[in-house]
């Protein structure tokens, strides 16, 4: 493959992306990038530019695994029999990408280790310095896949739900033995070189996610249900309010950590923010009752992670209420329960979004 078609492809791959739903950390994604090689010293080519794309998932919050293909095509040095020529090293390797923070969050830096083989190859034609050796044009002989590994660090910025930032810096261990191969090594005298190379490894990238599913909290529409009084002459039995949200719903993995309640609302936010605003009325219109803030999510991802999450779901909405009017000496909590009390199964589609749910539970 010629650089220029390689470079075409990730461009696509880079500037081709659009709008799509939220993504959940199961979901998989493509991973275009570009950057440089630079080489082992001990190589006869200069540095060259690098290309590839990736396809990945995630395992969990914190682990990816990527199957990726790249490709750099180098310029041999003046002082290489290959003078004037490319050497084409195409990239084909599983890596694991384990990244520290929370899932969604802006920048997370992570370290990665991977596998795979390089296939080596001269083309266009070379011609020895003497003219003993070489080819008018077309791949030479002498090339071939090789084994090679890679370690690295990077850091990836979340810029929205879909798209994210990558950049990286890996070193690439290759077993290569066909760079100065046996024919070169016997007519030029110098020893072969079979015990490898390492190669450092600069790149940047994008990552844009499909699949999954919208994390959404179910909750209650706002219900206030009052029974009637008792007979004349007996005390009057206390007020039952019951205060109930259905239709506040929120972007997956949201709020962040240091997010307001309303740019975590999933669209439509005004019918959302209008059901809160309902339940804002219905505590103002009783102002005898208290009410326990509870966050709530489905058994998708770890404890930790979903602990984490219904807290910051609960305190979002608690912050709401309290920013509009309503007493915090009415409210406790706000409190997080994780997927540790599902009104439903996890078995389901359906069942996990009736666990994710944000409650107002009015206390006696």
């Amino acid at each position: 493959m010629k650089r220029n078609t390689l470079f075409a492809l990730i461009a696509l791959g880079l500037g081709g992306v659009g709008v799509a739903h939220a993504q959940d950390y199961s979901s998989w994604y493509l991973a275009p990038r570009i950057g440089v090689v630079v080489p082992d010293k001990d190589r006869t080519t200069d540095t060259s530019l690098f290309g590839g794309i990736g396809a990945g998932v995630w395992v969990n919050p914190n682990f990816a695994v990527d199957f990726e293909y790249g490709i750099n095509n180098a310029d041999f040095k003046s002082s290489s029999p290959r003078e004037g020529h490319q050497w084409e090293s195409v990239q084909l390797d599983v890596a694991g990408r384990w990244f520290f923070g929370e899932f969604g969050s802006g920048w997370r830096p992570y370290v990665m280790g991977g596998l795979g083989a390089v296939r080596h190859k001269a083309y266009s034609g070379f011609l020895l310095h003497d003219g003993a050796y070489g080819l008018s044009g077309g791949y030479a002989s002498g090339g071939g896949w090789d084994p090679m590994a890679t370690l690295g660090v990077g850091v990836q910025y979340a810029m929205n739900d879909r798209l994210a930032f990558r950049g990286e810096i890996a070193g690439r261990y290759d077993k290569d033995n066909n760079s100065l191969n046996s024919t070169l090594s016997d007519h030029y005298g110098f020893a072969r070189h079979s015990s490898g190379f390492t190669d450092a490894m600069l790149t940047i990238g994008l990552t844009y996610s499909f699949g999954g599913h919208a994390e959404a909290v179910e909750t209650k529409r706002t219900e206030t249900t009052t029974t009637p009084p008792p007979p004349a002459r007996e005390e009057p039995a206390p007020t039952k309010v019951t205060i109930d949200l259905r239709g506040v719903e929120f972007k997956f993995d949201h709020p962040r950590v240091g997010e307001k309640l309303v740019p975590s609302l999933k669209a439509p936010t005004a019918a959302s923010v209008q059901i809160l605003d309902e339940a804002i009325d219905t505590l103002k219109r009783n102002p005898s009752i208290h009410v326990e803030v509870d966050g709530h999510t489905d058994s998708k991802g770890t404890d930790a992670y979903n602990q984490r999450l219904s807290e910051r779901r609960a305190k979002g909405v608690y912050d709401y209420l309290t920013g509009h009017g309503v007493d915090a000496s009415r409210l406790d909590g706000p409190k997080g329960f994780g997927e540790s009390a599902p009104i439903d199964t996890n078995d389901t589609a359906e069942g996990r979004q009736r666990n994710r749910r944000t409650e107002l539970k009015v206390e006696n």
